[in-house]
Formats: structure tokens, sequence, C-alpha cells
């Protein structure tokens, strides 16, 4: 007769939620919000979705072409190199020289990384010892705050807008915090607010960290989606910024590449030198072919870019215009592929999660609930400019018809603040 092991037994008890890291995680808040959507679909509802913001344009000809000319090769099939092959690295350089003005070493500044969150994600695990603090701001994008929380890390909340504000939040942290901050995480234009920052901020920003000798780490995923004459800047194109700043950009929306898994963390050499220490434990990098592809979209032609930039700029005034007309009105960004909205005044009670599911469930509609980029966000929900002009209209449409039914909705439902 076989014997029970008391402690396999136990073991076999034990949960997810019972592992380190998973209980340092909160709880993904987009998650209801996706049963919801799952179900009305399974229900044979057409879902309009703006929930996510996975790019839905096609990647360039010419990247595809490539990619498919270096597959199949003994030499591109082995491992790859875990910083990123050479002429890529050589190809970010040359970009960001052309873009910015900023000139970089691809040997000792430049890492090729599985986009821009897992460059965050690893930075965190090579640069954060347990407990120490880092500044996020709230609203943000959630690895951001999750890459240093699973690293050990702790989370202080500063203002997302680039303003006075910000800059009294970082006074007070490094006051106040114990230890002292170690980073201040900054993302502009931003996901989700869509809020865009100019050079006098980021002289600002630099400034402070080297008083207080504290790293500048900048998402810069959306610095070519933008809609008017002034591209975003790079906060390396401060003078001495190199000092104490790393920044992060992404091939997913420039490129339409969101599934290639291709970005950069450019910058101070100590920090990408220590980046690139963590990822060869880690990864062997990104596929070669993608890398050689993603080299011949960064030495390549930009009417793509350009095309990208009109596309989304046509949904977001299409979504602004109807959304606004149907009684929603909605702030118009000035860069970035979302639309940031406060929620209607009559559902906000009710918190953002509740309002997404409503929305799924009487309208067809899915959006980001704003709290699950922070709870300053829970007022808000985030929209994604990634249907088409046809179906961002009818989504307006069907909003108009949720509006106008919001006696009927709220007569059934219990504001959060109300629940016990």
């Amino acid at each position: 007769m076989a014997r029970v092991n008391p402690k396999g037994a136990s073991f076999q008890r034990t949960t997810i939620s019972d592992f380190h890291r998973i209980k340092r995680l909160p709880p993904y808040v987009f998650e209801s919000v996706n049963r919801v959507k799952a179900a009305a679909r399974n229900a044979g509802a057409d879902i309009i979705d703006l929930g996510m913001g996975n790019p839905d344009l096609p990647a360039p000809a010419h990247v595809i072409e490539k990619m498919k000319e270096t597959l199949g090769k003994p030499r591109t099939d082995r491992y790859s190199a875990s910083k990123g092959i050479p002429g890529l690295r050589r190809a970010q350089a040359a970009y960001y020289e052309r873009r910015f003005g900023v000139k970089l070493n691809p040997d000792t500044q430049i890492v090729a990384t599985l986009g821009s969150k897992e460059g965050f994600a690893n930075v965190a695990q090579a640069i954060t010892a347990p407990g120490d603090v880092v500044l996020v701001p709230n609203p943000s994008y959630p690895i951001h705050a999750f890459g240093f929380l699973m690293a050990g890390g702790s989370i202080r909340s500063v203002p997302s807008e680039p303003g006075p504000d910000f800059f009294h939040a970082l006074e007070r942290a490094v006051v106040h915090s114990i230890p002292k901050p170690i980073a201040v995480v900054i993302c502009y234009p931003s996901n989700p607010t869509a809020m865009v920052a100019d050079l006098d901020f980021y002289r600002d920003v630099v400034a402070f960290a080297k008083k207080h000798e504290i790293l500048v780490l900048s998402d810069l995923a959306y610095a070519e989606v933008y809609f008017d004459d002034n591209p975003p800047p790079s906060v390396l194109q401060v003078p001495g910024a190199m000092d104490v700043t790393v920044e992060f950009t992404s091939m997913s929306k420039t490129f339409s590449m969101a599934g290639w898994r291709m970005g950069f963390a450019v910058g101070n050499e100590r920090v990408i030198a220590a980046l690139s220490r963590v990822k060869s434990y880690l990864d062997y990098g990104a596929f070669t072919p993608v890398q050689v592809a993603a080299t011949a979209a960064l030495n390549g032609p930009e009417d793509c870019i350009t095309e990208m930039r009109a596309t989304y700029k046509t949904r977001r005034d299409a979504m602004v215009e109807s959304f606004t007309r149907a009684g929603w009105e909605i702030p118009s960004p000035k860069a970035s592929m979302f639309a940031w909205a406060p929620i209607p005044e009559r559902f906000r009670p009710l918190g953002s999660v509740k309002f997404a599911e409503l929305l799924v469930e009487k309208a067809s509609v899915a959006v980001a609930p704003g709290i699950g980029f922070g709870e300053h966000g829970d007022d808000y929900v985030r929209l994604a400019l990634v249907e088409n002009e046809q179906r961002i209209r009818q989504a307006a449409r069907n909003v108009r018809k949720f509006l106008e039914s919001a006696d009927t909705i709220l007569h059934n439902v219990v504001p959060l603040a109300a629940r016990g």
C-alpha cells in the first residue's frame, strides 16, 4: 500500500498565492473585465475592443521580407546574442543620433531587449536590493511598479503630470523615505494618461537626480506616436543626462511589431552593463531573424512611421468627435495610442472596474479600467486607438444608447462606495 508523504501532501495543498513573489503582486484588476468580455463573446456579442493597446496595423512589408530572407539559415537559427547583434545596436545608435541628436556607443550604452517591458523588468532585477525605494508615477503602466515589486523593492507614488506637484513629491520622498530612493520612473508620452513632457521638464528631472544621486528610468515607447509638430524629446538630449539616465524604447508601436518583442535600453554605461549581465543569465536574446528584421526597420525608409502616425491621428479625431457627440467628452491626446477619459459623472461612484464591466455588458465596448494603472486612476478609463474608424464610430453609437439608458442601468447597480 502506497504511503502518503505528509510534506508532499501539504505542498499539494498550497496555492499560487503562497509563493513569495506572487504575494508581492497586487490583484490583476483587468481580469474581471476580461472575464465579462469573454462571456459576452461566447454569447455571440460583437465586442469593440478599445481596452488593450495591441497594435492592429501590419508590420512594414520590407521588414517582413527581411525576416523571411533570414529564416532557415544555420547561422541565424542558432542561439542569438543576449544583448543584441552588433548591427542592431549600431542601427539603434544611428536612430538616436538622427532623431534626438544623441550619440551612443553601441557596445557599452545599448542593449536590445525583448520589448521595453522586459527591459524594465530586468533592469529592476539588476539594480534593486530588498527594500529599495523607487519613485513611480501613479497612474502609470503596471510594469513600472510591478517590476520593482517583484525584485523586492518598495514603491512610493508620485503624480503622473509633469508639473510642480511632481517635483514637490520628489522632494518629500527624498526627505522622508528610508532608505533614500534609488530611482525615479518617468514615461512621456504617458501610458495611460497620454501626457507629454518637454525638455525643460527633463532638465529639472536630471538636475534633481544628479543632486540626490538617484537614477532616471525613462520609458519612451511612444516616441513616434504624436499628432502635432512637436516630436517628443528624449531625456538623453539634456547635457549630462547620460550620467544618471537609462531610457527604454520599443518597436511595438513605431513599426507595429508588438508580437515580435523587440525593444532597447540605452544610456548610462554602469546600468547597461548590469542589465547585460542579468540578461546573459536569463535569455539568449530575440530570435536572430527578428533582430535582423528589426535592423532593417531602423535603417529603412520612414514612410511606414508617417503612415502609422496618420492612421492613429485619424482614429483619435474620430473618437474625440463621435464620443463627444454621444455625450461622453473625451480629451484629445497629443500623443500615444490612447485617450485617458474621465468616467461620465453619473457613473463615477461605481469605480472604473464596474463601469468598464457595464460598458461591455450593455454597450459591447471594452475599455481598460483606470485603477489598473494605480489607485489615482480610478475615476478614468483608458481607450486604445486599435479599432478602425468605422468601429470607433459604432462604439460611440453604442455608448450613446448606454448613456441614454443610465437611469435603468444605475437602478440595479450598487455603487462601490455604498458596499459594506
